[in-house]
């Protein structure tokens, strides 16, 4: 008998999926079986076709915003109105926050961060991406998180006039009344960008001229990420320096950290500037498609097998000239 799978969505504000979404999706689609879209949101149209057996919404302006209660509430209820066997959804931080309750609420298991995926089996990395655990879930229901870029994003058109819609009972104690986020400028951390820029410990030391010239190193960073619309990734070393008392980049923080004890990005390119490719550091490249790397040192770490190529230069002259030829080009994302 085939199995029915549930792939749970939270729509955007305009009711379509973003790429995270399209990408575990896609993930879903590849198991076989019955497939069984759930959407949850403010709107649920326009939404994707993905060619299920049947499309199920819970919307309203009480499913708009990321809570508890309501998420919790809509994917338990589209659980149910199912029938499935296995939940897929991907791991964005609205879904890790509640799908182990509702697992627990229907009497299933979970598993999170899933990087590969059979209808018996899920794939994840452990011990800092230093170890690949695959493990597999005879009973059911199994509620599965998969990562973001393990996939190409799912496409399809966006038609549908089938969708069953649910109205689970929810009484709402948290009532959200604004969202702040950072202007465009400021934010450093782009999941989705192209390119990832990554800051090592260099920027911050004494250059040929015997000074340091962390100022410098901000406004050719800052201006590299406005011009291209990358992401900006640090090395453990940079954002430690603040509490040694040294000259640190006051845009970066331990969020910005990539490698064994940060994140582990999946840009389909990288960029490390001032770093040297060390082991604690590579780890966190390793899902990057295509690494080169900027250093001084032609026997540093990204030299011996670890970057795609390496250019042995100075960091800061290279992305002066980079933000000069980006400064004569139409503004444009880099990809």
């Amino acid at each position: 008998m085939a199995e029915t799978i549930l792939f749970l969505a939270h729509t955007e504000a305009d009711g379509t999926l973003s790429k995270a979404t399209r990408e575990a999706l896609a993930c879903a689609h590849a198991l076989g079986g019955d497939l069984v879209l759930g959407m949850v949101g403010a709107k649920v149209a326009p939404a994707i076709d993905c060619h299920a057996v049947r499309y199920l919404a819970v919307c309203g302006e009480d499913f708009a915003a990321a809570r508890y209660s309501t998420d919790a509430a809509a994917a338990e209820a589209l659980y149910r109105a199912a029938g499935a066997t296995v939940v897929v959804a991907a791991q964005t931080t609205r879904w890790a926050r509640v799908l182990a309750g509702v697992a627990q609420r229907v009497g299933g298991r979970v598993d999170t961060h899933v990087t590969q995926l059979t209808q018996t089996s899920a794939t994840r990395w452990l011990y800092r991406q230093r170890m690949e655990a695959v493990s597999s879930r005879p009973g059911h229901p199994w509620f599965v998180l998969v990562e973001s870029g393990i996939a190409p994003a799912f496409t399809g058109s966006y038609t549908i006039d089938n969708i069953e819609q649910y109205s689970p009972g929810v009484s709402t104690r948290t009532v959200v009344t604004s969202r702040q986020a950072p202007k465009s400028e400021q934010q450093t951390i782009r999941p989705e960008a192209g390119l990832l820029f990554v800051a090592g410990a260099g920027w911050t030391k004494k250059q040929k001229d015997g000074r340091t010239h962390t100022d410098d190193a901000g406004r050719l960073i800052l201006g590299f990420l406005e011009k291209s619309q990358a992401s900006l990734g640090s090395s453990k070393s940079l954002v430690d320096l603040s509490g040694e008392g040294q000259a640190v980049l006051p845009f970066l923080s331990h969020m910005n950290q990539v490698g064994q004890t940060g994140s582990t990005p999946r840009h389909p390119k990288g960029l490390a500037t001032c770093c040297h490719g060390e082991e604690p550091h590579v780890v966190g490249w390793r899902f990057i498609k295509e690494r080169r790397a900027v250093n001084l040192d032609p026997n540093c770490g990204w030299a011996r097998g670890k970057a795609d190529v390496l250019y042995v230069a100075d960091a800061f002259e290279v992305m002066e000239r980079v933000n000069a030829l980006l400064e004569e080009r139409v503004p444009a994302s880099v990809g």
